[in-house]
């Protein structure tokens, strides 16, 4: 332990803290990269329930050698156990932003650009396009639906039919004739990006992008009176989309814009550039991504609208949330800018969904309002690994015999979202009891992704 830097003083609290953190089952590679972490930033992890008595301790008036003084860090937490560092790293990277005031991190971390996928960060008067991200908006939406929940097995084919003309997959995709929504008669000049971009945009609403972007019919089993539907069995569609290539020209714009603004950002901390609020940029920005905002929820209006007239069914209940965005909102006394890069709004009584992967369940959640997470939870299970390693890991053989024992029909999609490079959601779920309450469980029973440079069958 001197090795690592553990000062003298606090030997024997890192030997106690190394016992625990063994009983609990975390494997020693594990405990050897927390420590790691924590002796970096220790004043940030003092709330851990495993590694806090440690924190504390080298917090204090005998900081660690090398440590960077805590309060040259704002203070996160974070939720979940075994994140890769590399995404904790990021996290604190972000912290120690002079415009940062508190973050929070999710048990679906991974690594992102700046701010890792699950990262949740407060700043003063300044808003960080990747912090945002790439995909501006990104949002689930539920439609349960007017349809006995036997239609998945009686009526696969009308439901699979539905899908394929309803919504488009891939980069680029597009309609040719052209959805309608209010939101295109929008002012889309309040940034030369979304001026640009319009007719683009027009053309790309009502599709469903790539990468984990999904479209989903299956069952939805309410626990919960709270929905305004009696608990049971219903049927139930589910999306995850965003603001499609307009949204991505848009962080891309911005982002460039920031980093110009500050050339004196250390390499690590280079997406992690900001927008002045009271600067024309930052305000530009804002509109920007406010309008994308909008157009991401009309891209799933359009699916679900269409999805439901062409099977000429009720909505009986709609559920929606977004992430990737950022919003003005008062905490510890003060009103600061929270960015949720890949994690869902939780405030007290909000509804959110978060989903797992194509063989595993989603959950309808409200929201417990917690202020150390600054009301936030996870926006899904999480990957454990990089899209060109799953390629290189799985096969479609060892992703076709899980989805068949979980009954789900794969309509298309890329190998690099098979079931297997996803986190186990249950273990995300119960990693945020207290963020959020369960209301009902979504099993998806077929599925259409964005295709992969392979097919399924082969």
């Amino acid at each position: 332990m001197t090795q690592m830097g553990v000062p003298a003083h606090a030997m024997e609290v890192a030997r106690r803290t190394i016992q625990r953190a063994a009983q609990s089952g975390l494997h020693a590679k594990h405990i050897r990269k927390h420590l790691r972490i924590l002796l970096r930033n220790p004043g940030a992890h003092t709330m851990d329930a495993t590694f806090g008595e440690l924190a504390v301790s080298l917090a204090g008036p005998h900081p660690a050698a090398g440590a960077l003084h805590p309060s040259h860090l704002a203070p996160y937490r974070q939720w979940g156990r075994d994140l890769d560092p590399k995404s904790i790293q990021q996290m604190e990277n972000a912290c120690s932003l002079p415009i940062s005031m508190k973050g929070a991190l999710m048990p679906d971390a991974h690594v992102g650009y700046g701010l890792p996928i699950g990262g949740v960060l407060a700043t003063r008067n300044a808003v960080i396009p990747f912090a945002v991200g790439v995909d501006i908006a990104c949002r689930m939406k539920m439609s349960v639906l007017d349809l006995p929940v036997n239609t998945l097995d009686k009526h696969e084919d009308l439901l699979k039919t539905a899908i394929d003309k309803e919504t488009r997959f891939g980069v680029g995709s597009c309609f040719q004739n052209r959805r309608s929504h209010p939101v295109m008669d929008r002012d889309w000049a309040v940034s030369p990006v979304t001026r640009e971009h319009k007719d683009k945009a027009w053309s790309q609403l009502g599709t469903s992008g790539s990468g984990n972007h999904f479209v989903e019919f299956g069952t939805l089993e309410i626990f919960s009176q709270d929905l305004g539907l009696a608990p049971g069995a219903y049927l139930a569609l589910l999306t995850h989309s965003g603001s499609r290539g307009t949204g991505a020209l848009v962080c891309e714009h911005y982002s460039k814009t920031a980093q110009r603004q500050h050339p004196e950002l250390p390499r690590e901390l280079h997406h992690l550039a900001w927008l002045d609020m009271d600067r024309h940029e930052g305000q530009e920005y804002w509109a920007a991504m406010q309008l994308m905002g909008e157009y991401a929820a009309a891209n799933h209006a359009c699916i679900h609208r269409h999805i439901a007239q062409h099977l000429g069914v009720r909505v009986l209940l709609d559920i929606e949330n977004h992430h990737n965005f950022a919003w003005k909102e008062m905490h510890d006394g003060e009103t600061v800018i929270v960015h949720r890069k890949g994690a869902t709004p939780a405030g007290k009584g909000m509804l959110g969904i978060i989903p797992g992967s194509m063989a595993t369940p989603a959950y309808v959640v409200r929201g417990k309002g917690n202020p150390e997470s600054l009301n936030s939870a996870s926006h899904g299970a999480g990957r454990v690994m990089s899209r060109t390693q799953a390629k290189k890991t799985f096969s479609w053989k060892e992703a076709a015999k899980i989805l068949k024992d979980r009954g789900v029909t794969l309509m298309e999609a890329g190998l690099d979202e098979v079931p297997m490079v996803y986190k186990d959601i249950d273990d995300v779920m119960r990693s945020q009891e207290d963020l959020v309450e369960k209301l009902a469980r979504f099993f998806p029973r077929l599925v259409k992704m964005s295709p992969g440079h392979e097919r399924p069958e082969d």
